[in-house]
């Protein structure tokens, strides 16, 4: 569905007031990830659906064993898409949990297994459903590799507040990709790239929560309620304005969005100015610590 470009030198660019424009200049591209399960994983799904094809002419049991095959292979690939984006978001976060199930390595599994019954198809035996499903599942694991297999920044950080954490920024998570699949109904890029930024501001307050999760309970109030109304605000704006191209309620919704970013903001930096006082209270116990101990410290 063709959409409507709107920006600064378009036809209708200069209806926008200044509460329509970004407080912050930074472009939408602005800390843009590629997409981690892209085309290299998308292409897998192939083989699969090819097997499917070619086991349907086959006697039974050729039929049975390639369709067999056929939704191992794509089961693997599916697994690898999955695997792909927990790692992705194993990455992006500084303190993260390994991924509870291993997908990639059992995608290389069902991909090693796919492959062999594939071979079996044309050369009964085992030889050579061995030799090809081991090669596919090796070249499986070189090309993706596999998964982290290790907690990351969890060291001497309570479980039970990390679960809570968890708990927060998945349910943030999930009113974020709500904003943003709703706002695409709008069909209004410059809303859209708007949205954007205002996902990477509350993205950049979970990362500060989890590194320190001690103020939770203040920002549970941000991550949730206030997500949860711009949730509710984005999906009202986006049927209104995709029946009626309403410029008022677009203007309205944009000073919206300015609102909760600086309010976001605030937080954010109230988080990391009350995370640099703990600091600087723990350095100088310490040094008073090693005064009595007889070390004493240059304070340039």
């Amino acid at each position: 569905m063709a959409q409507r470009f709107g920006g600064k030198h378009s036809p209708d660019g200069a209806s926008g007031g200044p509460d329509d424009r970004p407080r912050d200049e930074r472009p939408a591209y602005h800390r843009a990830r590629v997409a981690p399960a892209g085309a290299r994983s998308n292409v897998l799904f192939i083989p699969g659906v090819i097997l499917a094809i070619l086991s349907i002419n086959d006697g039974a049991v050729g039929m049975a064993v390639g369709l067999a095959g056929a939704a191992a292979l794509v089961l693997g690939a599916w697994l690898l898409r999955d695997g792909l984006l927990a790692e992705a978001a194993f990455l992006d976060r500084k303190v993260a949990r390994r991924p509870a199930i291993p997908r990639k390595i059992f995608a290389a599994i069902l991909c090693g297994i796919g492959a062999g019954l594939a071979a079996w198809r044309s050369e009964p035996g085992l030889i050579a459903p061995l030799i090809f499903g081991g090669a596919a599942g090796a070249l499986h694991l070189g090309a993706f590799g596999i998964d982290p297999l290790k907690d990351k920044g969890m060291e001497g950080i309570d479980t039970f507040t990390q679960d809570r954490v968890a708990r927060v920024v998945n349910e943030a998570e999930s009113y974020l990709s709500a904003m943003t699949d709703a706002v695409k109904r709008a069909g209004d890029r410059q809303v859209e790239a708007r949205v954007e930024r205002f996902v990477t501001k509350v993205r950049e307050m979970i990362r500060t929560v989890e590194e320190d999760p001690r103020d939770l309970t203040g920002a549970k109030k941000f991550l949730s309620v206030y997500l949860m109304g711009a949730r509710d605000a984005t999906v009202k704006f986006a049927d209104v304005f995709a029946r009626s191209n309403d410029r008022a309620a677009r203007s309205d919704y944009m000073m919206l969005l300015t609102d909760l970013e600086e309010s976001f903001d605030k937080k954010t930096d109230k988080l990391l100015a009350d995370n640099n006082e703990d600091l600087n209270v723990e350095i100088e116990v310490l040094r008073d610590r090693l005064q009595r101990e007889g070390v004493h410290l240059d304070r340039r």
